[in-house]
């Protein structure tokens, strides 16, 4: 397998990079401050076409793979997890759309997306059921030609500026259902602000992407906006599953990236005891394995949208993936703070941003541990705990 990029991807990670160049450090702090929503940065990315980038050319996106998806997102994540957040759900968000919709809601709806006409976000998280999405308690009820849905959602990212939801629901009981990841149904709709009300959550990193609890109250979706059958959301939503820990994945490599250069060019430059800091192995080594294991996570990406776009099985890559970039981030952020000392903690050097935002690669979109015990089941063959 070639993992070299062709000059196509070569051309189109420059493109991207030439966009992301134009909002540097100080645009991304002064959104860290402020909280405002990078609206700038997401049309310049869909004034370039980016935004229908995995679309299909029929409907009016650029029909690329999840390798090139891969690329986009690894420039974006120099930015930042702001820049990612704003922007991946059009990476990797329309799959459940593009595979099993209908060709009248694919003319409908994609062109829009691409044309940065509607703005969607992904809504499947609940308070009470965490990673174990079997168990969400939101149900949609059909009456005639539409669903009456209530529920809650938890860490819904972009609510507060979409338009349009890909929302996740119980059609039949959980105790109903032969099988628990039965009786699930995907839906992509408006959304309805007088039966939906969206309260921000107040976190950590990444402030000008807003995440939200949703409370939904008598929601009625039209039955042309269900994707596919009723009762087979579930299966339809793990075709977004591998796009997304590939497309994040793919980000956070883009991030340590950029922490890295941060941490190498202050070693470089900062004279203590009348010697450059970065003379001194204490700061060398750390720096020097951060890069082996940048190396060693590009690697495992791009074998895993390699695989994806073959249509061969990728689930054990993708989670290996996701797991070994996410210690790698940590780590890395960690030692740009160190490798920078008191300035470290200043926001001025540009550090700190990612230290906080880091967090969220240990954390999602799965956590360290269940993707370990997915990997200790499906690789190793020891019994599913979980």
């Amino acid at each position: 397998m070639d993992f070299l990029l062709s000059d196509e991807q070569r051309e189109l990670q420059a493109a991207i990079a030439k966009i992301c160049a134009k909002f540097d450090d100080s645009y991304w702090l002064a959104r860290d401050d402020d909280g405002k929503y990078p609206f700038e940065f997401v049309n310049a990315i869909a004034a370039g076409g980016w935004f229908g980038a995995t679309i299909p050319p029929e409907y009016g996106g650029a029909g690329l793979g999840m390798t090139e998806a891969a690329v986009i997102m690894r420039e974006i994540g120099r930015l930042g997890g702001a820049a990612m957040t704003s922007v991946q759900l059009n990476i990797f968000g329309p799959h459940p759309l593009v595979k099993f919709g209908t060709e009248e809601q694919k003319q409908r709806l994609l062109p829009l997306l691409v044309k940065n006409k509607d703005r969607a976000c992904f809504s499947v998280t609940e308070p009470d059921a965490g990673l174990n999405t079997t168990q969400i308690k939101t149900f949609a009820v059909r009456k005639g030609d539409r669903y009456v849905v209530n529920g809650r959602k938890i860490w819904t990212s972009s609510a507060k500026n979409a338009n349009k939801i890909v929302l996740l629901t119980r059609t039949t009981r959980y105790e109903d259902c032969a099988k628990p990841t039965e009786g699930m149904t995907l839906f992509y709709t408006d959304i309805d602000r007088s039966k939906i009300e969206i309260r921000e959550i107040s976190k950590m990193g990444r402030k000008a992407v807003d995440s939200n609890e949703l409370f939904i109250d008598d929601f009625e979706i039209p039955v042309e906006d269900r994707i596919g059958e009723e009762g087979k959301g579930f299966h339809y939503l793990l075709h977004s599953i591998n796009p997304e820990r590939i497309c994040v994945s793919a980000g956070f490599i883009g991030g340590t990236l950029s922490v890295l250069d941060k941490a190498a060019r202050y070693a470089r430059d900062r004279v203590v005891f009348n010697r450059p800091i970065g003379k001194n192995q204490a700061i060398q080594h750390p720096l020097a394995k951060i890069w082996v294991d940048t190396e060693a996570a590009q690697l495992l990406l791009f074998r895993a949208a390699a695989l994806y776009d073959a249509d061969k099985p990728c689930g054990l890559e993708v989670n290996a993936l996701k797991y070994f970039v996410g210690e790698m981030y940590l780590n890395a952020a960690t030692q740009a703070v160190r490798t920078h000392g008191g300035m470290g903690y200043a926001k001025e050097f540009h550090v700190e941003r990612n230290f906080r935002e880091c967090m969220l690669a240990i954390l999602g979109p799965a956590s360290q541990e269940l993707v370990l015990s997915f990997i200790a089941e499906r690789a190793l063959g020891m019994p599913k705990s979980y």
